[in-house]
């Protein structure tokens, strides 16, 4: 299977190898050491400025996105949710289950947020703007420093969903005043789902010692407790936090986040201009490097998936709801290589050549 989705991707040899270790049990120092490690190495990718912490969530993506909704919001605030899809989209309901006061800037699809739409909310008494930064459900890039601007202007508590953007695109945690980071590990650290990422600056650790959530899972306060000295508070996916490390230590030899990204755009680059002759258009108006995102003139996105599916054995990222049979996404983070592009286009010609385009 050669696989161009955007998540679960495509693992390296070395990381598949150590999910098929048996896992050891893990209230152990040497365990506590490898999550020792895996904090410094995230915040080090991050850009977390001095003081953060991270904490690692057995769970999805959507996990920490509640536990962070949870943990450093009260119905004291009141946020700004930026909504351009799907997971903007749970961001809102999110923010409406837990009560947490807010005004949703909605935004069409494929299109970018700009400074106009940011401008009817400047000085009017927010507290915290919330944005998925790369909203994978369009393949929409935002602005990360025009919204930095924003919030630093208005004193915004600023929380970023990067999930499917970390690793892809730059991203400086400190420069941007980011309160908050969160991310996977199924998108570009190649790894199984199953653990979601939390980086918290020193101003969000405080919101969330000062805070007195009802729940127990995702209470953060006792992740940062337990992280303190290495561990989790209830069994984590042992496994994959013990591949996440050898992926983060994979990443720091080759070169670092700089690196990473600039392997990254270039796959996507190359994807985007072998593409261009085939009866496609292209979705978002300012694409993020981890996913492209295209629209067939001729037939439905829906089908293509199929036929590369189950003759070709490559797999593509569908879109679900209205846009299953008007969008389907091109992945372009995990062990990929400029010849796997080359197989989806040969593949994708020859679908043109049999009349399935």
């Amino acid at each position: 299977m050669l696989n161009f989705t955007v998540g679960p991707v495509q693992s390296s040899d070395y990381v598949r190898e150590i999910g098929s270790e048996q896992v050891p049990y893990f209230r152990t120092d040497e365990f506590s050491e490898i999550m020792l490690e895996n904090e410094r190495l995230v915040k080090k990718l991050a850009k977390a400025p001095k003081n953060s912490r991270a904490v690692f969530i057995t769970g999805s993506g959507t996990a920490s996105m509640e536990a962070t909704i949870i943990n450093t919001l009260t119905k004291e605030d009141k946020a700004i949710v930026i909504n351009g899809g799907s997971f903007g989209k749970r961001f809102v309901e999110l923010c409406k289950i837990h009560e947490i006061p807010y005004s949703e800037i909605a935004i069409e699809f494929g299109k970018c947020l700009t400074e106009d739409m940011l401008m009817p909310y400047d000085n009017k008494g927010y507290t915290t703007l919330i944005v998925n930064v790369h909203e994978t459900s369009t393949g929409v890039h935002y602005d990360i420093d025009m919204i930095s601007e924003f919030c630093k202007r208005n004193n915004l508590f600023l929380i970023v969903d990067a999930i499917s953007s970390f690793l892809a695109d730059p991203f400086d945690m400190d420069k941007l005043n980011a309160s908050v980071m969160i991310t996977g590990s199924q998108k570009a650290l190649a790894c199984p789902p199953g653990i979601s990422i939390i980086v918290l600056s020193a101003e969000a650790v405080e919101r969330i010692e000062n805070n007195d959530p009802k729940c127990m899972y995702l209470n953060l306060k006792s992740a940062l407790k337990d992280q303190e000295r290495g561990q989790t508070p209830f069994t984590p996916a042992v496994g994959i936090l013990r591949q996440i490390n050898i992926r983060l230590k994979e990443i720091e030899e080759n070169g670092g986040v700089e690196s990473e990204i600039e392997r990254i755009q270039k796959l996507a680059m190359d994807f985007r201009e072998k593409i261009k002759n085939l009866p496609f258009e292209f979705v978002s108006e300012s694409p993020s490097n981890a996913v492209t995102s295209l629209h067939p003139l001729n037939v439905s996105a829906y089908d293509i998936f199929l036929e590369l599916k189950n003759n070709y054995n490559i797999w593509i990222c569908p879109n679900g709801g209205d846009l299953k049979d008007k969008v389907f996404r091109v992945g372009h983070i995990g062990a990929l290589r400029i010849e796997d592009n080359d197989v989806l286009i040969t593949a994708l010609k020859d679908m043109e050549k049999r009349g399935l385009l």
